[in-house]
């Protein structure tokens, strides 16, 4: 009995999959980060809501006008991450690849890296796997900023492992939380 119990909460917790998030490295000049997990939905359903859906999903403490439904994705090469301001617009990422439902990249300096001297890539990759889908998210930037990006590399891994773990749930359940 106890062996069957030990099962089941081992297959659960296998099912709950959370976000794995890591500092891939950081220096001076730049950093990586990486964010993996498993979302019990098809790619499809997964590209679906990561580009058409991003107001849904996205964490608004992490947007400039405070309202994630304010942003959009164009998902083409070229289309724009952009955000609507009450005075305005942002243009957080310029997708640059596209290979629906496989490969989403978007380059650019995303939030307040946007105003530094920063050159950044964002490549977001799914894989079918018995029915569900593994979700990674690699984020690549380097350029200037005073100081270095040591410091900087875990709080943007934080931000995005937050953001990766509400795009699963949203895939999974329709809600972001």
């Amino acid at each position: 009995m106890m062996r069957q119990l030990l099962l089941v909460a081992t297959v659960m917790l296998g099912l709950a999959a959370p976000a794995v998030a890591e500092v891939v490295d950081a220096g001076a000049n730049g950093f990586s980060v990486k964010v993996a997990t498993e979302v019990n939905a098809a790619p499809a359903a997964v590209f679906r809501a990561l580009s058409e859906q991003i107001g849904r999903w996205w964490d608004p403490a992490h947007t400039f006008s405070g309202q994630a439904a304010n942003l959009t994705i164009d998902p083409r090469a070229g289309g724009c991450f952009c955000e609507k301001v009450p005075t305005g617009s942002v243009q957080h990422m310029i997708v640059s690849h596209v290979e629906a439902p496989r490969m989403l990249v978007l380059q650019g300096g995303l939030g307040p890296l946007g105003t530094l001297a920063v050159a950044g890539a964002m490549t977001w990759t799914l894989e079918a796997r018995n029915g569900r889908t593994q979700l990674q998210m690699v984020y690549n930037v380097g350029g200037y900023m005073q100081g270095g990006f040591t410091q900087l590399a875990p709080a943007v891994n934080g931000v995005l492992e937050t953001q990766v773990r509400r795009l699963k749930t949203y895939a999974e359940t329709g809600r972001p939380e």
